[in-house]
């Protein structure tokens, strides 16, 4: 009797165990561990699972501890928290309502470039879009917008720090596919300005068809004009503007590493803080215990899956994963399908940590074996996470904009207004992997 034929069932109920505990809202590190010692046990018991892998487990640990990519992901969300209390994207969304609000649907395209500019500066959904929240949505509703025109367009702005570099959700990625992060930020800037793009041209058309919806600011409140505008234009737009520069030109053009350039990112963020005179003590401490509470999660996250892919590995749920997605119809069509179309679903339900920690993992050799480009791949799962964002009952853009919404936007205005913007970022997806040129064409430069 072969031992680990008649327990194969293991592997994938280890898997389904492990998204069963996310999905009743446990935290995801202790989630992974305990699934890992449960049937880690189970195995051992079954005599499936060997006990010398478990000697693999501390070198692992200290293997993501000396990970010099994954230093990245503090730098960048200090970075993003210390340009929260800055004031910048408060000062940009101010300036670019008075520069649009002349237009129809101009403070919704004032949303989707300062959303676009933020994701550019800190790529952290949750500042972006409380930010544009507290400042954008009571205007828009005061001036006549319509609500779920108004609550769709910043959620799904708010959104776009997933795919436009520098972002953690690119860094995680990058880690877990083994791929440069410098490549997939060079590889995803295209495709985030699609998406970027795709927004904006989305206000216009529904401006113009329908002006009720979206009318433009009346002449008594633009007070602001002429050279005073400028300054205010100017001042205001080219400190994010030389940040981005810094931190995106100094990747792309080989002057640094991820890593290195999110230390001067987080450098800039501490001098555009001091700039704006919001620059303290309390300011400094707030933000380092965002980045060590953040930071902290993804670190016990990473040790937990891989806790979870070591057990997950011995009980040959790899080898059952993989034979089963590299004999799929269709071969190299059937798999990007059948992942892209797991990603997505998984993304109503559960975090785009969890699914990188949990299923990236085991796309990995599958995509390596039939041959896929992984920077194109990471690219494309980048986008595809982004819409887990947006997705009810349980995107988080979602709730964050639920919690600064005022009484009168209900809940049922938030899901029906995030539903073209989803649909918008499926249809860049689709665009991105029939063409792949998009994604590879800035990286074959560098």
């Amino acid at each position: 009797m072969n031992l680990s034929y008649d327990y194969q069932w293991l592997g994938p109920a280890m898997f389904a165990g492990a998204l069963v505990l996310l999905s009743f809202g446990y935290p995801v590190a202790f989630s992974l561990g305990g699934v890992a010692i449960i049937f880690g046990l189970l195995g051992m018991a079954l005599g499936v699972f060997d006990p010398v892998l478990l000697n693999a487990m501390p070198l692992r640990i200290f293997g993501i501890m000396e990970n010099y990519t994954l230093l990245a992901i503090p730098y960048f969300i200090f970075m993003g928290a210390m340009l929260e209390k800055s004031g910048i994207a408060e000062n940009l969304l101010e300036t670019m309502g008075i520069l649009f609000g002349r237009l129809r649907g101009g403070l919704a395209l004032a949303v989707v470039l300062v959303g676009a500019l933020l994701a550019a500066t800190t790529g952290v959904v949750a500042a972006t879009v409380v930010a544009m929240g507290l400042i954008s949505l009571p205007i828009m509703l005061r001036y006549g917008y319509n609500k779920q025109l108004a609550t769709g367009v910043i959620a799904a702005s708010g959104t776009l720090g997933q795919i436009i570099p520098p972002s953690v959700v690119l860094v995680v990625l990058g880690d877990q596919l083994g791929v440069s992060v410098g490549d997939l930020f060079i590889g995803s800037l295209i495709p985030g300005l699609m998406m970027a793009g795709a927004f904006a041209l989305h206000v216009v058309i529904i401006a113009f068809l329908r002006p009720e919806l979206a009318p433009a600011l009346p002449s008594e409140v633009r007070t602001m004009t002429g050279t005073k505008l400028l300054i205010r234009v100017v001042t205001v737009m080219i400190p994010p503007t030389l940040l981005i520069l810094l931190v995106l030109g100094s990747i792309f053009f080989g002057i640094a590493t991820p890593t290195e350039a999110g230390a001067v990112g987080a450098l800039g963020a501490v001098v555009l803080a001091g700039a704006n005179r919001r620059l303290s003590w309390a300011s400094v401490q707030g933000v380092c215990d965002i980045t060590l509470r953040t930071t902290t999660m993804v670190m016990f996250i990473l040790i937990g899956s891989t806790a979870f892919s070591l057990i997950f590995r011995g009980l040959h749920g790899d080898s059952f994963m993989f034979d089963l997605l590299t004999n799929l119809p269709g071969q190299t069509t059937g798999f990007l399908f059948v992942s892209m179309l797991t990603v997505f679903i998984l993304g109503f339900f559960i975090d785009f940590f969890e699914i990188a920690f949990i299923v990236v993992p085991l796309f990995v050799p599958v995509a390596q074996t039939l041959g896929l480009d992984l920077v194109w791949f990471g690219v494309i799962l980048g986008a595809n996470l982004q819409t887990s964002f947006l997705t009810p009952p349980f995107g988080f853009a979602l709730f964050y904009l639920r919690g600064i919404a005022p009484p009168e936007i209900t809940t049922r205005d938030i899901y029906l207004g995030v539903i073209p913007f989803i649909l918008l970022q499926l249809l860049v997806l689709i665009l991105l992997i029939v063409f792949p040129g998009i994604v590879s064409f800035l990286p074959s430069l560098s």
